[in-house]
């Protein structure tokens, strides 16, 4: 919904004028950047409000309380779905990004400021999703931690499975993709493409998929697993197959006659459902991270059951 729309249900008593003066102040912040009133809030961003007070007539309700912006240490608190003494483990929303970069003005590197350890030591990223691509984020607490575990994941002993939504139904129900993939800057980014085999820059890209549920020939339910890590991978691989994720702004193309499904959010449904990793201190580390909300959503709409995966998992 817009922000102003946001604002009249949260703070019915809070004046047109008053919020564009907040606006136009940058007293209020979208995910930690200045926002405009006609900005679209989505599901899972931070909105941060400055402490309000509202001029009443006698008798009448404030109706506008004092609130605190919530910090970066309670975002990351709530994200958390495992956590030891060498490991932390996040549930990535979507649209948040990992690192920073241009235009990025919160991210969870940054954010893992507040959660340095007495002896000063600050969490470390050990590998990374898209910032659209929610789900699964591993984080190492110690300097030890985090090489032992960018080992294993420089030596493929990692599964990593994802969900995806795509478009259309696979030739056949599983398959292993296996291309060159090269980077190419275009005016909306860096993307990759398919690339031939030679062609300077590319690298290998290998990655395998599984049908677990289709909504008749127009969409399909994909557990996919990446086996390299290559920028984008599951999504260009996606394409290949003929199957775009649904909601991909960079890869996702459709004829003209095709229509995006009603009631569900143009966004993009990748998830990191499942990591399964060696703990630097032994023995396995298998964590789960729930749908994000957009996912959950068009999971109930066209019916899928979450628990269909899990045998061929």
């Amino acid at each position: 919904m817009r922000l102003d729309r946001w604002f009249k249900a949260h703070y019915p008593g809070l004046g047109f004028g008053q919020l564009q003066k907040l606006l136009r102040t940058g007293q209020v912040r979208l995910d930690g950047a200045r926002a405009k009133a006609d900005t679209r809030v989505q599901p899972g961003q931070v909105v941060r409000v400055p402490p309000l007070a509202t001029d009443r007539k006698a008798g009448e309700p404030t109706t506008i309380r004092t609130i605190r912006d919530r910090g970066d240490g309670e975002v990351l608190s709530q994200m958390l779905i495992h956590e030891d003494e060498k490991v932390l483990v996040f549930n990535k929303p979507a649209g948040l990004a990992v690192q920073g970069g241009s235009g990025v003005s919160r991210h969870i590197d940054g954010m893992l400021e507040a959660w340095r350890s007495r002896k000063g030591e600050k969490p470390r990223l050990v590998h990374r999703l898209d910032r659209d691509t929610s789900g699964v984020l591993v984080v190492a607490r110690t300097r030890l931690a985090a090489a032992r575990l960018a080992e294993a994941f420089r030596g493929r002993e990692t599964r990593k499975i994802y969900w995806a939504l795509v478009k259309g139904v696979p030739k056949k129900p599983q398959g292993r993709i296996s291309t060159w993939l090269v980077r190419e800057q275009t005016p909306d980014g860096d993307r990759m493409r398919v690339a031939r085999h030679g062609e300077p820059d590319a690298d290998h890209a290998i990655s395998t998929y599984a049908l677990v549920e289709q909504a008749g020939t127009a969409l399909s339910w994909l557990r996919m697993e990446p086996v390299t890590g290559r920028m984008h991978q599951l999504r260009v691989h996606a394409v290949s197959i003929k199957c775009p994720i649904i909601g991909d702004p960079k890869y996702f193309e459709a004829d003209q006659n095709w229509e995006f499904p009603g009631g569900m959010q143009n966004r993009l449904h990748l998830h990191a459902r499942r990591i399964i990793i060696p703990h630097p201190d032994g023995g396995k580390l298998d964590v789960t991270a729930e749908l994000s909300p957009h996912m959950r959503q068009s999971w109930n709409l066209l019916g899928f059951d979450e628990t269909a995966a899990e045998v061929s998992e």
